[in-house]
């Protein structure tokens, strides 16, 4: 393993812990087998953080060997056991927080205010719900439904599930994908992102640490042309999970198929934020900003179309102007910071390039550069405003997937909708009305998984999260994603005994 610069250390002084390897498999860390290696970067400072062997097919098999090995004690378990392991797999996290926290900023670029006040407390809630979600695993009462015969319904564990997770939320994308899996009894391999795999195997450490038998959850640290296509084709693996981009995703369900796996899908988005002219403009200012820079605008979730009925859009257009200028971007680690640098300059000059190539059609209002003042070694580029550019361009019907903003107007409430939907995603939107009615219809209207009201961004545990069109099907989070994780049985038996020879008799007459 690759030793950290100084800066590095600092940030970050549990480096040690990945000194055997950056594969969890079976309940300990072992080394890659691809012959290759990564590094993880930090993005605020350009600086190495550990460079590990990447996995390789013989590291997915093992891991996938560990899970199915381990499946029917852990299926086997009583739903009081898995809660109880997940209960304490919970107080594991919450004591662990300042190192979760530390260790995801670090290695995605986050304000540490962020990972401290959302993806930590967020992942911790997670395995707090699924603790209890653990024991309402049910089917259907028994009943008669049919002459003679008793019914009921099961729902049982899958298998193995094969999960790929993304890098803009590594810690909290893990416990999404970790969490109603194994509280239904599945075992797990999961994949993350190469350059973001740390709080992924912390947080399978610590799942060992809380007693979570070995082989329950095994990380394998690839790429996905590698170590995700082979997870994703395995004949073991019954069940695969993958967040994602929608290019990717479908070739995902490509290779899922061939084997008729079961496919949970959350991909990309675009989405739209609605203002109507009677909405508040402050409150509604406010929460473009703050739905827009989430994360560094790293979210599929994000506000990224704005909407404006006539009335208020060239107010609209200047006050987030101005507020977006007044945003911190800086290092991650220094208390005042509002936005850190993107995951890396690859991703950095990706969203710059889209940027550049709206101003030849739209009006940059602000923003569209890199800032240079101290912080010109990392990923950073600060927030931007793009207004009156064309319904069709670029920058409105692509992800951008950066602190990037575009405004256009719209005329009429049936206008408005109709540009919210005049994407192919449908993962999120945001309505801004203080007429109840109006508000009602977009959520009807607006074709999208999740429609906040005079909001935008939050999500709880108890609520599902997942899209419609292409943005994917199947949801993370509350009882909903318990069930994706399950499958039914139908259980009938004849309470006569004599209903076997009656049926064989109607069918094949007496003989």
């Amino acid at each position: 393993m690759h030793n950290p610069g100084n800066a590095t250390q600092d940030r970050f002084p549990a480096q040690d812990r990945f000194a055997d390897g950056a594969q969890y498999i079976a309940g300990r860390l072992t080394k890659g087998t691809s012959g290759r290696t990564h590094t993880v970067v930090d993005p605020a400072t350009g600086e190495d953080v550990l460079t590990y062997e990447l996995a390789g097919p013989d590291d997915v098999d093992a891991a996938v060997a560990a899970a199915r090995e381990a499946f029917p004690g852990w299926a086997g378990a009583t739903p009081g056991e898995r809660s109880d392991a997940l209960h304490r797999f919970a107080a594991v996290l919450a004591e662990r927080a300042e190192e979760f926290a530390r260790a995801e900023s670090l290695q995605c670029g986050k304000p540490l205010k962020l990972t401290r006040e959302f993806d930590v407390p967020g992942t911790v809630d997670n395995a707090a719900f699924f603790a209890g979600a653990a024991r309402h695993l049910q089917g259907q009462s028994a009943g008669e439904y049919s002459g003679d015969h008793t019914s009921y319904v099961r729902r049982e564990p899958i298998g193995v599930v094969g999960s790929i997770a993304p890098w803009n939320y590594p810690l909290q994308m893990a416990a999404w994908k970790i969490l109603p899996a194994i509280a239904a009894g599945n075992t797990i391999v999961l994949k993350p992102a190469e350059i973001t795999p740390l709080t992924s195997l912390m947080f399978a450490q610590a799942a060992t640490e809380a007693g979570i038998p070995d082989g329950v959850i095994n990380i394998v640290s690839g790429t996905g042309r590698e170590a995700g296509e082979h997870l994703v084709a395995h004949p073991d693996v019954a069940m695969t999970s993958f967040t994602g981009s929608t290019a990717v995703g479908k070739r995902v369900a490509e290779v899922a198929t061939a084997t008729v796996k079961r496919l949970h899908l959350e991909l990309g988005g675009k989405a739209p934020f609605l203002v109507f002219d009677d909405a508040d403009l402050d409150a509604a200012v406010h929460g473009a900003v703050a739905g827009a820079l989430i994360n560094t605008g790293q979210d599929c979730t994000a506000a990224t179309r704005a909407y404006v009925q006539r009335p208020l859009y060239e107010a609209f257009v200047e006050k987030t102007a101005a507020l977006m200028d007044t945003v911190r971007v800086g290092d991650p680690f220094a208390p005042g910071t509002d936005l850190g640098p993107l995951v890396s300059h690859v991703q950095r000059d990706r969203v710059a390039a889209f940027v550049d190539r709206a101003r030849s059609y739209a009006r940059v209002v602000c923003g569209g550069e890199a800032p240079q003042d101290g912080l010109k070694d990392g990923a950073y580029y600060r927030p931007t405003l793009i207004a009156d550019a064309a319904e069709d361009s670029e920058v409105v019907q692509s992800e951008i997937f950066g602190p990037v903003l575009v405004v256009l107007p719209f005329d009429t409430d049936d206008e408005g909708i109709r540009l919210a939907n005049d994407t192919p995603y449908g993962l999120a939107a945001s309505a801004w009305s203080r007429d109840v009615y109006r508000a009602n219809r977009a959520t009807r209207e607006i074709k999208a998984g999740c429609v906040w009201v005079n909001d935008h961004i939050p999500i709880i545990s108890e609520m599902p999260h997942g899209g419609y069109q292409a943005s994917g099907f199947g949801k993370d989070m509350s009882a909903y994603s318990f069930e994706e994780y399950t499958q039914v049985k139908h259980v009938m038996f004849d309470n006569t005994a004599v209903a076997a020879k009656d049926w064989h008799r109607t069918v094949f007459g007496d003989r």
